[in-house]
């Protein structure tokens, strides 16, 4: 018998193959200028990019699909798919969420036997929705019986994790000086969860305009190891 605790484990794993390795979010821009240079800028810039873009489109996001889930609300779950997909400024960005959504939904169709993200793969594959991981996270995290505010946690620190694994490459960071951010930006991560809870769906896609430029201009960087 499987455990859903585990298998929510696997999920939250940045080991997961979601293809987030390959996406900095506009993060890329800020360490080839020498914004970012060591652990220190790195945390800072994370604690920005959570506050703003992870809050209210990420944890956002997950807390209304979850809710529309729950409500057996897919109509408007399938209008929060096009929100998402329109309140991404940055092509670059706007892409990567969808190509993640979409392999998140393929893998999670081969992994579960869940109605709901068979139906929500088959719109993406249809092109009747965008596809974005936070909308397959709450899909999948439903299924596994995780209850709403653990999935928007988990979520936040899926995010974290992945982007703290790909700046261990890109500064370069130590795995221990990466770990040591991990650990630091826990609390963080709670606060924005619960936040989440009080959050309203006009909120949704709030960022900083110079993270959206960063991820614009990531475009044109003459070298890049990430696609976003």
């Amino acid at each position: 018998m499987i455990n859903p605790m585990l298998s929510f484990m696997q999920l939250c794993d940045s080991n997961f193959p979601s293809g987030a390795f390959s996406h900095s979010f506009g993060l890329e821009t800020y360490i080839y200028e020498g914004t970012i240079f060591n652990a220190v800028t790195f945390e800072h810039a994370m604690r920005v990019y959570m506050q703003t873009q992870m809050a209210y489109t990420d944890a956002l996001a997950c807390r209304l699909a979850y809710e529309d889930i729950e409500n057996g609300q897919f109509d408007h779950l399938v209008e929060l798919d096009h929100m998402l997909s329109a309140l991404a400024l940055a092509k670059e960005t706007r892409e990567g969420t969808r190509r993640i959504g979409e392999r998140m939904a393929k893998l999670c169709v081969d992994l579960y036997e869940s109605t709901l993200i068979d139906t929500y793969f088959k719109q993406i594959r249809q092109k009747e929705v965008n596809g974005h991981p936070s909308i397959v996270f709450a899909l999948a995290a439903h299924h596994l019986q995780a209850n709403k505010k653990d999935a928007i946690a988990a979520h936040l620190f899926s995010g974290v994790h992945s982007l703290i694994q790909n700046a261990v490459r890109a500064i370069p960071l130590g795995q221990t000086d990466g770990q040591r951010i991990l650990l630091a930006l826990q609390p963080l991560m709670q606060d924005i969860a619960d936040q989440a809870e009080t959050m309203t769906e006009d909120e949704l896609g709030m960022n900083m305009p110079g993270l959206e430029i960063a991820q614009m201009r990531h475009e044109q960087l003459p070298v890049r190891l990430f696609m976003s």
